[in-house]
């Protein structure tokens, strides 16, 4: 099968000897399909551009650097991308549409780069996406997967999940293991596959999980004893039917709990079971700057896009950020660039990159920033433990370790409360409560059921009637009438 940039190699080939020679050196013009080629990352077709454009145009040299054609927009000279990208920046995708169509109007010979219609038409479903999942309208948010799967990326994990917990949501879990089961066959690295099998734990069959590792050792066949161990700790609370041990009957559950994920929210009326979903789309999707030999080549600095990256990271432009850092070619710039991706909320990337600025021979300052950027990393993609394990490794600013110790333990609360340990979700909020001086107010609500559940009924209507004291809703009615003594 000829791929599309093989044929418009072909197509300008044919174009090429089937005129005169014109001129003798390449303009903007001319080198069109060569920043195709390379905003696609297609070595093979951007190899065979270059011997085209030599034999076309004789006169001309390629820049010892090629991705500098990307740097100076090539034929975008004269027209102003910069109000484009602040509009998908700050959301406002209609205004971004608007101007690429007024910028096409005085600007003929102007194409919008690849990488910002897709970063566009990627936005605008993210956003749709959140919308939904925030909102609990899980039909919604798996149909919008559905017309966009590459917001299921490899590089956008979280995705994935909340996906599988959108079919819990519709109590349809079959689709839900599916959907681990796509993670795991398509993100192969143990920083995806272990949060993963930790998730399927909750809702799998014993078959299913069965088949889950059985996955996870042809994914990582060096690592079949560190697996092996792992489903040892997973199924040690589970009984003889896969199902956890001690667990009350149907115990009281809060209406919502901490957002991000919503998996405890009111679930949406059952629908009829759909296909099956495959998981993210497989590694080759996500940005080349997730290959780990390509970034641990990387010299520690002399790039010379540093500034211009940083101030777009510094003033909140993570697109353009991403756009100026294309193809890293120093770890400085590979930092700046990772703060962006993590704000993108594209935590894999963010976090390979961290590993390297952790590694690197950069000062003592970014190294230790680094590493917490990598614990944010790891907690965005609810990843608790490793990020639990960089922050004892690390001696992070007192603010620093505050917010990850903070994180910690919500994820460890909420996680707890899910799998029904409900004295280990009260000790791990109790403690945020301490470390915060206070906790938000879901939080509150998730450990007073906590207390109802374990028993403690008392105390459960004691927090129930100072929450309602504080602000009656619906919430605290429910709890203060499960938990009346």
């Amino acid at each position: 099968m000829i791929r599309p940039a093989q044929l418009l190699a072909a197509i300008a080939l044919a174009g090429a000897l089937a005129g005169p020679i014109a001129a003798q050196t390449a303009g903007p013009e001319d080198l069109r399909a060569l920043i195709f080629y390379l905003e696609q990352n297609d070595r093979e077709s951007v190899q065979a551009e270059l011997r085209r454009l030599r034999v076309r145009y004789p006169d001309w040299e390629p820049p010892e650097d090629l991705s500098t054609l990307l740097d100076d927009g090539g034929d975008r000279a004269g027209a102003d991308e910069e109000p484009i990208w602040a509009a998908i920046e700050r959301g406002d995708f209609e205004q971004a549409r608007a101007l690429i169509d007024s910028t096409r109007e005085a600007f003929p010979e102007w194409t919008p780069r690849t990488e910002m219609l897709e970063l566009l038409e990627l936005n605008e479903a993210q956003a749709a996406f959140d919308a939904a999942v925030t909102a609990g309208r899980a039909e919604e948010a798996i149909s919008i997967y559905r017309r966009t799967p590459a917001i299921l990326r490899c590089d956008r994990i979280n995705n994935a999940w909340r996906v599988a917990q959108m079919h819990r949501a519709l109590d349809q879990p079959d689709n839900a293991v599916a959907t681990y089961r796509g993670v795991i066959g398509s993100c192969q690295t143990r920083d995806v596959i272990w949060p993963t099998l930790e998730k399927a734990s909750e809702i799998a069959t014993p078959n299913q999980l069965d088949a889950l590792f059985a996955e996870a050792r042809t994914a990582l066949p060096s690592q079949t004893e560190e697996i092996a161990a792992l489903r040892d700790r997973l199924l040690a609370g589970r009984g003889a039917d896969g199902t956890e041990t001690g667990q009350q009957a149907a115990p009281a559950q809060p209406e919502a709990t901490a957002p991000d994920p919503p998996q405890d929210a009111s679930p949406a009326p059952r629908a009829d079971a759909a296909d099956a979903d495959s998981g993210p789309r497989a590694p080759a999707e996500a940005p080349r700057t997730q290959d780990a030999s390509i970034l641990d080549s990387l010299p520690a600095r002399g790039d010379s896009r540093l500034a211009e990256v940083r101030r777009a990271k510094e003033a909140g432009a993570w697109a353009q950020c991403i756009l100026r850092s294309n193809a890293p070619r120093s770890v400085e710039v590979l930092y700046e660039r990772s703060w962006c991706a993590y704000e993108l909320s594209r935590p894999m990337e963010a976090l390979a990159g961290f590993r390297v600025a952790a590694g690197s021979g950069l000062d003592a300052t970014v190294r230790r920033d680094a590493r917490f950027g990598m614990a944010l990393a790891y907690l965005g993609m609810q990843m608790t433990e490793e990020a639990a394990r960089v922050a004892a490794a690390t001696d992070f600013t007192r603010d620093q370790r505050i917010e990850v110790e903070a994180t910690i333990l919500d994820q460890r609360g909420v996680r707890a409360f899910r799998l029904e340990r409900f004295e280990q979700a009260i000790s791990y909020l109790d403690a945020l409560e301490e470390l915060d001086g206070g906790l938000r107010r879901d939080l509150e609500i998730m450990r007073a059921y906590a207390y109802l559940n374990s028993g403690q009924r008392r105390r459960a209507f004691d927090e129930f009637q100072r929450l309602h004291d504080q602000l009656a809703t619906a919430e605290t009615r429910a709890g203060l009438n499960a938990s009346r003594p």
